[in-house]
């Protein structure tokens, strides 16, 4: 190896005078395993200078790591250069690249994913070969074992994590692609969206419309006053929820205590699914860059469609650090987010995962917040959401009153919802896991186009909670009805599909929820796609009883009609109200100045929402898994807003 490799890295010494304890002060030497003393003199023998070596031992105590590790996350050297120079080392050929031709997918290989170590190559015309990744502190060992048998050197040869990696994920390519789609389906099809409606369901459906339509042209009275009793029921219970959370409490417990700065800390895996993310691609890398977390434990996965030139060629020529990773899915059905993430969820190597979307800004303390939270939480806490932060509140009425949206949800009702312990449907980003929990519940539904409500469902079904934590993820809303109708169509035939889901075997699910947390989910999922199918119908019953009331003769509505109108006056304003006062409440002076006097247009973008409710049934019926892309762009100061996700708005106790 030479040492030119390592520009200003070199020395003539032959020691290191002390190492760093976890506290971070001086430790003897002695105070050092015997794997890091081993590394020490392999680096010593590679002529680097004490100060670095002195540097990653530090580090690498801290972190709970190995020099190795730290040497290669810093940046100092090249991945290639170090294994090349292991190689030379042990007198063993070393390779830059697999040829994935030469790898069989045996059971048990996406082990080597998580922890490369060793590959068996075949070959037609020459024997097999054994491809490893060397460890610097078994070096020794292993050269002893070559020296007594020398045999092995022409049966191994070295080569680089990366390396292996890549020639895993394209030999098992096909065979991976298939289990990401099958696998929830096969194992827990009660759990599935692969079939919009089991038969049972399609029976019982069958016979509740025929029965309705039965009803309205019999008793159309009888049929009338049903619908509103039952939709005003659903109103007073959402309109009860809401104002639970614009004054009831949001988290209980003790503040958190964030861990000492000599804590070691996991592996923390953050993957995001990326397609025809192009004009952010950089963006992101930028924000992930700025996560508060030892490169040296990060794993970040940016996953993309094998055919998404675009979005690749621009990730491949920015300066990726070690940390990153790209892992390519192969093209196939369904074309969603959530199969992406399930395809490279073997290869998450962190004890905890956060997801995030292409366009977010992270805080970069979120991911330190979680830790702390899942530290001093009950091991059945699953996941951690982060609240989504609207920037660009002030580029339209669409963005504005979707700002309201975001305010509410993720500040108000996920935070009420997590502090009574309900269940909890997940935002789709911003989402921390226990690792070995979600590969436990089956990951991410391939088939539904809302995966982030139906895991939150899920994960409570199997007996784990959810909680919120209070750094933010900043995101840009939809300016425009175009883009805006697209992704709330794809939202409510998720939400759509969840339903069918978890109503495919109602008894069950209210033993293993619970009465009073079932019905929370029939308020929160049925009856929101309930009241914004008919929010159109209300409208219009209240505007003919008032247009008989105002127009020309006389007219005196009886008192069953009057009641309904005045019920139905009281539903449609009162939710009104609550929306705008849920969305303001925990806003600052900032958000409220960029959303404006926009609020006074919640009426046409609740009918907005009708409209999406409405293409969705269509959609569920004709493409239930088509997913209704949403482009994305750079995110620039505009209108006065602060886009810096480090100084957003901080909610709660932050």
């Amino acid at each position: 190896m030479r040492l030119a490799d390592y520009p200003d890295q070199t020395s003539n010494s032959t020691a290191i005078p002390f190492a760093a304890d976890r506290t971070g002060s001086p430790a003897p030497i002695g105070a050092i395993s015997p794997h890091l003393l081993a590394e020490t003199r392999i680096l010593q023998r590679f002529g680097f200078a004490k100060p670095l070596i002195s540097g990653l031992l530090s580090r690498a105590t801290r972190n709970g790591t190995s020099l190795e590790t730290e040497l290669l996350s810093c940046g100092s050297v090249r991945a290639e250069a170090y294994y090349e120079a292991l190689a030379e080392i042990l007198g063993l050929p070393f390779l830059h690249s697999i040829d994935p031709a030469h790898i069989v997918d045996v059971e048990g290989i996406d082990t080597q994913l998580v922890r490369p170590q060793n590959v068996r190559l075949a070959f037609k015309s020459q024997p097999p070969l054994t491809a490893i990744v060397p460890m610097a502190g078994r070096i020794e060992l292993l050269q002893d074992t070559l020296e007594r048998f020398p045999l092995l050197r022409t049966r191994l040869a070295v080569t680089t994590p990366q390396a292996m990696r890549d020639a895993v994920w394209s030999a098992g390519a096909a065979r991976r692609s298939r289990e990401t789609t099958r696998q929830l389906f096969e194992r827990t099809p009660e759990h599935s969206a692969r079939l919009t409606v089991w038969g049972r369901q399609g029976f019982y459906a069958g016979m509740s419309l025929s029965g309705a339509l039965l009803a309205a042209a019999t008793v159309p009275l009888i049929a009338i006053a049903v619908m509103h009793v039952i939709l005003s029921l659903l109103f007073l219970s959402a309109l009860v929820i809401r104002l639970s959370a614009l004054f009831g409490p949001r988290r209980s417990g003790p503040p958190l205590k964030l861990a000492p700065p000599s804590a070691a800390r996991p592996v923390y895996s953050v993957f995001v699914a990326l397609y025809r993310e192009a004009d952010v691609a950089r963006q992101l890398v930028g924000m992930l860059e700025r996560l508060d977390w030892p490169r040296s434990r990060l794993d970040i996965k940016l996953i993309c469609e094998a055919d998404d030139a675009a979005t690749l060629d621009v990730l491949r020529s920015l300066p990726l650090g070690p940390q990153f990773e790209i892992v390519t899915v192969p093209p196939g059905l369904p074309r969603t987010k959530p199969k992406a993430l399930s395809y490279a969820l073997p290869a998450a190597r962190g004890e905890f995962l956060v997801v995030y979307d292409a366009e977010d800004r992270p805080h970069p303390g979120q991911l330190m917040e979680a830790w702390t939270m899942f530290r001093s939480g009950p091991a059945e806490l699953a996941c951690l959401q982060a609240p989504l932060v609207i920037s660009n509140a002030g580029a339209s009425w669409i963005s504005a009153l979707f700002a309201l949206e975001y305010a509410a949800l993720f500040r108000r009702l996920l935070p009420l919802l997590a502090a009574k312990r309900l269940p909890m449907p997940l935002g789709g980003t911003s989402n921390h896991f226990r690792t070995e929990v979600l590969k436990r519940c089956g990951g991410w539904d391939p088939h539904n186009v809302t995966e982030d409500a139906d895991l939150g469902l899920r994960l409570y079904r199997m007996g784990y909670t959810c909680d919120t934590v209070d750094l933010p993820t900043l995101e840009d809303a939809p300016e425009d009805i175009r883009t805006w109708l697209g992704q709330r169509t794809r939202w409510f035939k998720g939400w759509l599909q969840t339903w069918l889901v978890l109503m495919r075997q109602p008894v069950r699910v209210v033993g293993e929820m619970g009465v009073m947390p079932f019905a929370v989910f029939q308020v929160l999922i049925g009856g929101l796609l309930l009241s914004s199918l008919t929010h159109p119908l209300l409208i219009a019953y209240v505007g003919h009883v008032a247009w008989r009331m105002a127009g020309e003769g006389p007219y005196a509505p009886g008192v069953f009609h009057l009641s309904l109108f005045v019920i139905d006056i009281a539903n449609i304003f009162g939710s009104y109200a609550v929306f705008i006062a849920l969305g303001r409440a925990p806003m600052d002076r900032r958000e409220r100045t960029a959303v404006g006097w926009r609020w006074g247009l919640v009426a046409p973008y609740w009918m907005l929402i009708s409209v999406a409710a409405w293409r969705a049934v269509a959609e569920l019926r004709n493409k239930p898994f088509v997913w209704n892309k949403t482009a994305h762009r750079p995110t620039a100061v505009a209108n006065g807003e602060e886009t810096d996700p480090g100084s957003a708005p901080v909610v709660a106790s932050a």
